[in-house]
């Protein structure tokens, strides 16, 4: 029973399953069935609407294109038009702009560039488009007239406005260098920001349309003017303040005039006046000679403290003498003016170059400078020659402190180089040797002017009337020394000079092989330092032989040991008092040493004199005798002879040499410190003897001075007030 149950249920499961798929069938073709007849429905109207959208596209279309057509139209319409007014425009430029160009570019420049802009399309249509048109010569009449207003434009700005740069700004300027307070580096404003603005668009504008480059003709011609005058200014500012005071204003002074607009304290010792002319002026004394044969016409100096002279040589005469006037201050003057100046320059023309680049375009800036400063350059080159001419005039005329008037300038023009180098960078060869040649010109002049001192030193002729009477330094001496000091303060100077001949074999310095491995400017340094060593030697040398010469014109030689002692001791002294003694050492070891060797021989010399004074009173064959015993007649008057001898012989030296000068008080006291023990101990000694001895009735006459006495005479030498 139970498997038919089962099949049973299991047949009404599968009845029932087959029930609802036959539904589910039904249903679908059905569904089928409603959607193909939607379909067919939307196939109908969308064949419809495709019917209706051609239809639409049929009567659209020609619509378009004629609308396309007519826009096309009206656009070409509108071209046309803005097309004929622009051209039209063309044609009212010369007359809207005419007004404007005729007034010129003065305070509007601005609006009448943009005219001119105007004006410059207006011709190139005309040109390309109409070049047969009358409207083509008006337009271009206007731009040439235009061109020349902003040219004239540009003079006028640049000339009303380019003025002299004031002399004090130009010395605070150049003082400026060396102020370690300041720290805004000066600058000049050569012209107002707003004008030179319009010098820059002006310049622009020109170079760009107007197809002229004489602007740049007009910019140097002004501005090198303007250098020139700047320049000339310093130069008078020297001039006036040099002979309204006596005294130049120069930028070593610490007190700044009222007038100086700067803040900054001048520190830079360009140039100290008064030390040339102190020079020149004892110098000239020497260098002013009788004709060809060199005879000097000084007259004899006696009785002077050759430490006041040399004091007197070490202080400027307006310290002596009042304010210096005539010669001496014009040349102090223009020594001064011409240094500061050539600072200036150099000052001047950087702001120069700097003005120059914001203006000129700058493939024409190198030449444009170059033509700028030749005006000023070649003046201050022609007055450098000048100076140099002098020099060789005085040098010809045996005047040879002229050459320190070069000495200053030279050391300044060598300093200055390298920032003339570079501040000419770019300029001609012909503007860049300028300065060169003449450093080259004043170091061939100095050279020679060494040279020829030292020879004059050697040659001084032996006269006379030339010699003090007195014995005392000669104007020589104190000439070549003075002469020498100079050259301390231009060492580098001197040594480059005589280093431009030491090839002719004027000199011949020995280095040490030890330094063969020096660097170059160590090797020059010292090689320079034995070069001035060597001139120095050979000045002192030439002095002495001279000195030796021209005590043989003394008759007496006691006398010329004096003068040669005299003089031998203030060369020593001179030596020793500054760095000379140094520089001597460099060639010649212990200087000191070689003229204290002198002095001692002229010392030696000197107490020879002495002889006819102490041999009567040494000599042998004094008479011998016994206490009580009385003296032969002979023996007598052997006795009185030797007595009168001493006393005529001490008598005759110590008036003769009373007059004699020894101006150093020490080598005065040594000697007669030296001559009072040789004299005194041999006098007592033969006072002591006779003095108890009856030679004589009348003692007095015989036994004229006691050993004090004698001390005392002796004591007085070289003494005119005792």
């Amino acid at each position: 029973m139970i498997p038919s149950e089962d099949a049973a249920v299991r047949k009404r499961d599968i009845e029932e399953r087959l029930r609802q798929e036959q539904e589910t069938l039904s249903f679908i073709r059905e569904s089928l069935e409603k959607s193909d007849q939607l379909t067919k429905n939307m196939v109908s109207i969308l064949s419809s609407f495709e019917s209706r959208l051609m239809q639409l596209e049929n009567s659209i279309i020609p619509v378009h294109k004629q609308t396309e057509n007519l826009q096309r139209l009206q656009d070409n319409v509108d071209k046309t038009l803005s097309c004929l007014d622009h051209v039209i425009s063309y044609y009212h430029v010369a007359k809207d702009t005419e007004k404007i160009i005729k007034e010129g570019p003065a305070g509007r420049l601005e609006e009448y560039l943009s005219c001119m802009a105007k004006i410059q399309k207006a011709v190139e249509y005309f040109q390309d488009n109409n070049p047969d048109s009358p409207e083509l010569n008006r337009v271009k009449f206007l731009f040439e007239k235009g061109k020349e207003s902003l040219e004239s434009e540009f003079r006028n700005l640049l000339t009303r406005n380019s003025k002299p740069v004031p002399s004090v700004v130009i010395l605070d300027l150049i003082a400026g260098d060396d102020d370690i307070e300041t720290t805004d580096e000066m600058t000049l404003e050569h012209l107002p920001e707003n004008i030179l603005q319009d010098l820059i668009c002006i310049s622009g504008w020109l170079v760009e349309y107007g197809r002229n480059l004489d602007f740049m003709n007009v910019y140097y011609q002004i501005r090198s003017n303007q250098l020139d005058r700047s320049i000339r200014g310093l130069k008078e500012h020297f001039r006036k303040n040099s002979s309204s005071s006596g005294i130049l204003y120069s930028p070593a002074m610490q007190n700044k005039r009222k007038d100086t607009p700067s803040k900054k304290a001048i520190k830079r010792p360009v140039f100290i006046p008064g030390t040339i002319r102190k020079a020149q002026n004892l110098l000239k004394q020497y260098s002013q000679l009788d004709g060809k044969k060199g005879v000097s016409n000084l007259a004899p100096t006696e009785g002077h403290d050759y430490e006041l002279r040399a004091k007197h040589l070490s202080e400027p005469l307006s310290d002596k003498h009042g304010p210096p006037t005539g010669k001496e201050d014009i040349m102090d003057s223009e020594i001064d003016s011409y240094i500061h100046c050539i600072s200036a320059f150099v000052k001047l023309v950087q702001s120069e170059y700097l003005l120059l680049t914001d203006i000129i375009p700058e493939h024409h800036q190198k030449r444009t400078f170059d033509s700028l400063i030749q005006e000023a350059l070649d003046s201050l080159m022609v007055e450098g020659e000048n100076i140099v001419s002098t020099a060789r005039r005085a040098i010809m005329r045996h005047d040879y402190s002229a050459v320190l008037t070069i000495f200053p300038i030279l050391k300044h023009l060598k300093l200055m180089k390298q920032e003339f180098d570079q501040v000419l960078q770019g300029t001609a060869a012909s503007t860049k040797n300028k300065l060169p040649v003449l450093i080259t010109s004043m170091e061939t002049t100095g050279a020679k002017a060494l040279e020829e001192f030292a020879d004059s030193i050697k040659n001084d002729p032996d006269k006379e009337y030339n010699m003090p009477k007195d014995g005392t330094v000669h104007e020589l001496t104190s000439n070549a020394i003075l002469f020498l000091q100079q050259l301390l303060d231009f060492q580098e100077t001197a040594s480059a000079m005589l280093a431009s001949q030491v090839l002719g074999d004027t000199y011949h310095i020995p280095l040490d092989p030890r330094e063969i491995g020096t660097s170059s400017s160590s090797y020059n340094s010292e090689f320079n330092r034995r070069l001035l060593s060597n001139y120095i030697c050979k000045i002192l040398g030439n002095l002495q032989l001279n000195l030796h010469s021209k005590a043989k014109v003394y008759e007496d030689a006691a006398l010329g040991a004096v003068f040669l002692l005299n003089n031998f001791n203030y060369i020593l002294k001179s030596l020793e008092k500054s760095e000379l003694i140094q520089l001597v050492a460099v060639s010649q070891k212990h200087p000191d040493k070689a003229y204290r060797s002198h002095i001692d021989e002229q010392l030696q010399t000197y107490q020879r004199s002495w002889l006819k004074v102490t041999m009567p009173l040494t000599e042998g064959n004094l008479p011998a005798f016994q206490p009580g015993t009385k003296l032969k007649d002979k023996e007598r008057q052997a006795i009185k002879d030797r007595f009168k001898a001493f006393n005529d012989g001490l008598e005759e030296l110590c008036k003769i040499q009373k007059s004699w000068a020894i101006p150093d008080k020490e080598q005065r006291d040594t000697i007669r410190r030296a001559q009072k023990e040789n004299v005194t101990v041999a006098y007592r000694v033969f006072w002591q003897r006779y003095s108890n001895v009856p030679f004589t009735k009348n003692v007095e006459k015989y036994m004229k001075y006691k050993v004090e006495q004698v001390e005392e005479m002796i004591e007085k030498l070289f003494d005119t007030s005792a």
